[in-house]
């Protein structure tokens, strides 16, 4: 590779993800629920609820540092996000979610419905909660008809 290949192109205007001052990682929006489904609906759709396990909850109480304070204060008098508490409130949101996760596994579910979170702050401590209803769930049968003849109906099961 020559040096020619590895330069910028100075005429070329960088977008906003290209910005180097944007290098900080992105937080993820997927938390692994090692195979629990998890729904903000009050059901379902394809699937029957068998029993209902209860409420489970997933809390988290994180403390913010001094620095990260004065940063982030310094950083609210001329606007924009403030990316430090932005990582604090999804890492916040992931753990909670695992551990409610967690507690729906050990209760032998496979499945949250109502699933919501709440958060609150005291002092420097943010407070990020997890709640739901641990359901055991089973997938309903799906009723299909022949391409051929469509009076025919072949009830089949998806897994």
């Amino acid at each position: 590779m020559s040096k020619k290949d590895t330069k910028p192109d100075k005429g070329k205007p960088k977008s906003k993800l290209e910005d180097p001052s944007d290098t900080i990682d992105v937080p993820a929006c997927f938390t692994d629920t090692h195979g629990v489904v998890t729904s903000t609906m009050n059901d379902l759709p394809g699937y029957r609820v068998v029993k209902v396990l209860g409420t489970v909850y997933g809390i988290t109480v994180r403390s913010r540092n001094w620095g990260a304070d004065i940063g982030a204060f310094l950083r609210s008098s001329v606007g924009g996000e403030i990316r430090y508490f932005t990582n604090l409130m999804y890492n916040s949101r992931d753990k909670a979610l695992e551990r409610l996760v967690g507690e729906c596994m050990a209760r032998g579910g496979n499945a949250i419905i109502a699933l919501r979170f709440d958060q609150g702050e005291v002092n420097t401590f943010s407070q990020v909660c997890a709640y739901g209803t641990a359901c055991l769930v089973e997938k309903i049968e799906d009723i299909q008809r022949d391409p051929h003849n469509p009076d025919i109906r072949e009830t089949t099961i998806n897994s």
